[in-house]
């Protein structure tokens, strides 16, 4: 199926404009809030505690999970968070698996509370479109897209019925979907889990980035403690973090001896 064809199925489910936001010394000082079983989606300050205490960032996915989480839950129960966070810097996109992020929610596996850090470009991506950190509960009706887009400071919940759920097909289709022309590929990334996470309790988590060498987009895989499996669990076909046009870029020259 053509790829506008498939975006023209789409249904929102839910919606959120936001204001865009010059970082300040890595901070974007809010973070991203999805709930898939009430189709909500919010914004949240960043406190200063929460800057003492998590230096850059790193560590803000499980502070926001320990404010929703009071107690033991099975990892397929709906309260069950992915929270994703990015470093103050978000890495250098240009530069493939820079850009690091976390993503912690609880593992089907060991039951308890389990961090995946993984490169791709996710992490840079949404700090460039302005949160310092998404958190995720709930879980969809039906397979879903939650895109959030830095250059039409938009976030939505969409029903996507049409693509792929192999990670190399569906990457490709939505680096080339939220792409209007073929520089902005580098702009887009997604995170995904395939069919096989359906279907057992170590299914990894798939982040994908644009190899502007190969032409094609790749992966970095988050594998500990079976988070794919809680992401499709959840109905999630994919997360999209599209970039504002205006985030840094670096350019790599080779100069003659």
């Amino acid at each position: 199926m053509e790829i506008g064809k498939m975006q023209a199925a789409h249904q929102v489910l839910a919606s959120m404009e936001y204001e865009p936001k010059e970082l300040e010394r890595g901070y974007a000082n809010r973070t991203l809030h999805v709930d898939l079983s009430e189709n909500t989606i919010e914004t949240r300050p960043v406190s200063e505690f929460m800057k003492e205490t998590f230096t850059g960032g790193k560590g803000f996915d499980l502070y926001l999970m320990w404010q929703e989480i009071d107690g033991p839950i099975e990892w397929d129960d709906p309260k069950n968070m992915l929270c994703i966070s990015a470093g103050p810097l978000g890495g250098t996109p240009a530069f493939s698996g820079s850009g690091k992020c976390i993503i912690t929610g609880i593992s089907p596996t060991t039951r308890s509370v389990m961090d995946s850090n993984v490169g791709g470009h996710f992490g840079p991506l949404l700090k460039f479109a302005g949160f310092d950190a998404l958190a995720i509960s709930g879980k969809a009706q039906e397979d879903v897209l939650l895109v959030i887009d830095g250059k039409q400071n938009r976030v939505t919940v969409e029903a996507a019925p049409h693509e792929a759920t192999n990670t190399v097909k569906l990457a490709e289709q939505l680096h080339h979907m939220y792409s209007d022309t073929p520089e902005e590929l580098q702009d887009v990334s997604v995170v995904s889990a395939g069919q096989g996470a359906e279907h057992t309790l170590i299914g990894c988590l798939n982040v994908s980035f644009y190899d502007f060498k190969q032409r094609v987009p790749r992966f970095k895989q988050a594998g500990r403690g079976g988070l794919g499996s809680v992401f499709r669990n959840k109905k999630l076909k994919a997360l999209v973090a599209r970039s504002p046009k205006n985030r840094p870029r670096w350019a790599m020259r080779v100069q003659s001896p």
